[in-house]
């Protein structure tokens, strides 16, 4: 991947395994928080939920991605439903508070937690890979060669999330850079989805994805747009994709 992948990738690391991992352990929690990061909760609630509705419903003997799993909550519901779930995440600590809170899975689910970049090859294929607000922090062009890459390991869905750009989101990014930079998170970066559309669509990688559906989860200061990239059978014609 590019330098600036790297680069941002290493700022997420740093952030997440030092600076706020007491906030995202409260979040990720049952404890109590703000109200802001109460919306920010049941936002994250509901896309969870979204993301796993457009799975099917029984996993069982299917391999599944969780890229970006902090956690762990999305990989533990997809394990009880059968799935084989490797859950990857840049940050140590995280991963270790998954691993402490890894509940027993009864029936045929499992999840393996590992530390690492979730587009290292030797993860091994996959049915689905769930990208959930781990791309929101990467510029366009980045997105799409992360799901590129994603996409040669990956036999029937990506879904995946970004930072749909909107008035609210741009003056809230723009409010967060107000912040002591000691504080502040990796900055979000607002995406638009027709933007977004075209640059898939000459992505030679994706050829054989297309874009299946789209839903924008909006709670508070919790603002996301989740996107179901789904595996055809063959690649389009031409005359086709001229249709």
């Amino acid at each position: 991947m590019s330098t600036p992948y790297l680069t941002r990738r290493s700022q997420l690391e740093t952030y997440f395994d030092r600076t706020a991992v007491e906030a995202w352990s409260r979040l990720t929690s049952d404890a109590p928080v703000s109200k802001v990061r109460a919306t920010v909760r049941a936002g994250r609630d509901t896309m969870r939920a979204n993301l796993l509705g457009w799975l099917p419903a029984d996993l069982t003997g299917l391999r599944l991605l969780d890229a970006g799993c902090g956690t762990g909550a999305l990989a533990v519901e997809a394990a009880r439903r059968g799935a084989m779930v490797t859950a990857i995440d840049v940050s140590p600590t995280l991963i270790g508070l998954a691993r402490e809170r890894l509940p027993v899975i009864d029936g045929p689910g499992s999840v393996t937690f590992q530390v690492g970049d979730m587009l290292d090859p030797w993860l091994g294929r996959f049915d689905h890979v769930v990208a959930m607000d781990s791309l929101i922090h990467y510029q366009a062009p980045d997105i799409v060669r992360a799901l590129a890459e994603l996409s040669l390991r990956t036999d029937g869905s990506l879904l995946f999330t970004v930072a749909p750009r909107t008035v609210l989101l741009t003056l809230m990014h723009a409010a967060g850079k107000l912040f002591p930079k000691a504080d502040r998170a990796p900055a979000i970066v607002p995406i638009t989805e027709s933007g977004l559309r075209r640059r898939i669509t000459g992505e030679r990688a994706l050829a054989r994805f297309a874009v299946e559906r789209t839903q924008r989860v909006n709670s508070g200061f919790y603002l996301s747009n989740a996107i179901e990239l789904r595996k055809m059978a063959s690649p389009p014609t031409e005359s086709g994709a001229a249709r």
